[in-house]
């Protein structure tokens, strides 16, 4: 890597070897990961992920895979298959345990019913909007609710009616009767049970009531024996509730951690912003290459080692911040230039013609895929004719100072091929170079003069009787402000996405090995970048290749 850098230290296992050294949990430690079913993975949750299963593969233990399926509306099965790819493709393995909150459904009922049975929960029917009316401020204690001390009975016989389907959506909720005083707004008598008539992914209609996450998760993992249950920070507030209610069931009680959470420049985390750049359609779904979906960086091609590296290297904190976009580009750089073999692809071709070369006439080199690595001597070989595509830049009729590729009058070496030197050019009725006439010195093959002579430019190059067409799709940042979910007042984060973010290149000419390329592959074009084999749109009649990230390292350079 251009710059050295040190993993962070982890606040996690400090807390874990402390349970272990006092014998807290036995020495297990039992993990997991809990996504809900309502979109798909992106970067962020990557962070949780890479502590949840690799902290327990590290002390030996398990890790669960347990979707939070409580909110019908917004689940889908799609998201559930979706998320256990993306799981899979990181290289993580959850086994058999692969659980749903709606599992759970009957023993949390159960256990509501016991908190109203000892008094700590009761039926409630202010409104949504009454409710917060009544919350109260952080200043400012909320109010108790005229329901709140219904008798018990009254509270069983509503709550089981509640289940039954008796009464409409939003008409009453099942509370934790708490502390409507509590500095804590979570303890301020939170909702357990919202009345939902929705089909569920999983249980249909068998219920019209459904838990809150946080009424949810506590027993969930009390109920799997979960030791350490890791979330992001925003969840701090959140662990007096959870300790409250798994401490008045008397039940096993886990260990709620909390980290900071993941947040990139150029990029928004939100589930609910995402949603909205996909369904009003800013970008072509949820694997789209430039949302920060899993889905999307792998069909971008981005190597999931990559992604676990640059977690290990941002490490696990307690305060929120930043992490420049460019870091992750780096490691994705620094990961492909190890793995990805050298192709030669022209994205805006200009046509050479070798005048003084055989018409005719074809011959092969033989090409290493990784001159970089002297360790490596895979090679290919490249067929190279008469007539050639070299891209527009490469040539420049009145040169510009300290331009040293092809111009009238200058030799410059074509890659692993020969010295030419340009001497003509035809041009269209607006005047534009549509080709150029050069010669060659047969005495150059390889790319070495055998006179010893050097010649400071060098060009790439497809042999234009055996280039394939494709397209190409460059993208860049989706957003052009570094902090698009932190903006003034009355701006919305949608007005910001970039309209530079994609560039679409059609009748790329690549050479013929590419025709080979499988989706998903990686591959360096030697002096355009990385790129990848679409894995949506790309087919044999169609080649369309992503690029995956130029090869300028920014991050480095601003790091120098």
């Amino acid at each position: 890597m251009t710059e050295q850098i040190t993993p962070k230290t982890n606040f996690i296992k400090e807390i874990i070897d402390e349970h272990n050294r006092t014998g807290r949990f036995g020495g297990r430690v039992h993990t997991r990961f809990p996504p809900e079913p309502n979109g798909y993975l992106h970067i962020g949750h990557t962070k949780a992920l890479v502590i949840d299963f690799g902290i327990a593969e590290e002390y030996g233990g398990l890790t669960n895979l347990r979707y939070d399926d409580t909110n019908p509306v917004k689940e889908d099965v799609e998201y559930v298959d979706a998320i256990k790819e993306d799981i899979r493709w990181l290289g993580f393995d959850w086994g058999d345990r692969e659980y749903y909150a709606s599992d759970y459904f009957e023993q949390l009922y159960d256990m509501a019913i016991e908190l109203i049975k000892a008094g700590k929960a009761y039926v409630d029917e202010l409104s949504a909007e009454e409710m917060r009316e009544n919350r109260g401020t952080l200043t400012e204690p909320g109010k108790e609710s005229p329901w709140r001390n219904r008798p018990v009975e009254e509270n069983l016989n509503l709550f089981e009616r509640m289940r039954a389907g008796e009464f409409p959506d939003g008409s009453k909720t099942l509370r934790a009767k708490i502390d409507m005083a509590s500095p804590n707004m979570n303890m301020r008598d939170p909702v357990m049970y919202r009345i939902l008539h929705a089909e569920h992914h999983r249980t249909g209609n068998k219920w019209c009531i459904y838990p809150m996450y946080d009424f949810a998760h506590g027993q969930s993992d009390s109920i799997e024996g979960i030791t350490h249950s890791m979330c992001s920070l925003e969840y701090e507030n959140h662990r007096p509730l959870y300790d409250w209610f798994l401490d008045a069931l008397g039940i096993f009680h886990p260990q709620q951690i909390e980290f900071a959470r993941l947040n990139l420049t150029h990029t928004v985390m939100s589930k609910r912003k995402l949603r909205k750049l996909v369904e009003e359609g800013y970008v072509d779904g949820w694997t789209d290459p430039r949302m920060p979906t899993l889905a999307a960086m792998r069909r971008r091609g981005y190597p999931p080692q990559a992604i676990r590296k640059f977690i290990e290297l941002i490490g696990v904190a307690k305060n929120d911040s930043f992490v420049e976009v460019e870091l992750l580009e780096h490691v994705v750089r620094d990961e492909l230039n190890l793995i990805a073999p050298r192709r030669m692809a022209i994205l805006k071709p200009l046509k050479l013609i070798i005048d003084n070369y055989p018409k005719g006439e074809t011959e092969e080199f033989e090409v290493r895929d990784f001159p970089q690595n002297p360790e490596n001597d895979a090679r290919r070989t490249v067929p190279f004719g008469r007539e050639l595509w070299i891209e527009q830049d490469d040539f420049m009729e009145e040169p510009a100072p300290k331009y040293f590729r092809l111009t009238p009058g200058r030799e410059v070496r074509l890659m692993n091929a020969y010295f030419v030197t340009a001497h003509s050019v035809e041009k269209d009725e607006e005047g534009n170079v549509v080709a150029v006439h050069c010669t060659y010195d047969p005495e150059t093959r390889g790319g070495n003069a055998l006179d010893g002579r050097k010649v400071k430019g060098t060009i790439h190059w497809v042999s234009a009787e055996h280039a394939i067409d494709a397209e190409a799709r460059l993208y860049d940042h989706l957003f052009k402000d570094d902090f698009p979910e932190d903006l003034p007042e009355g701006e919305v984060f949608t007005d910001h996405v970039s309209p530079d973010s994609l560039e679409v290149l059609k009748g790329i000419k690549l050479e013929p090995s590419l025709k080979e390329a499988k989706p998903g592959q990686f591959y360096q074009f030697v002096r355009n970048g990385y790129f990848t084999a679409d894995s949506v749109d790309s087919s044999e009649e169609k080649l369309i290749f992503n690029r995956t990230i130029s090869l300028v390292d920014t991050w480095a350079k601003l790091m120098k």
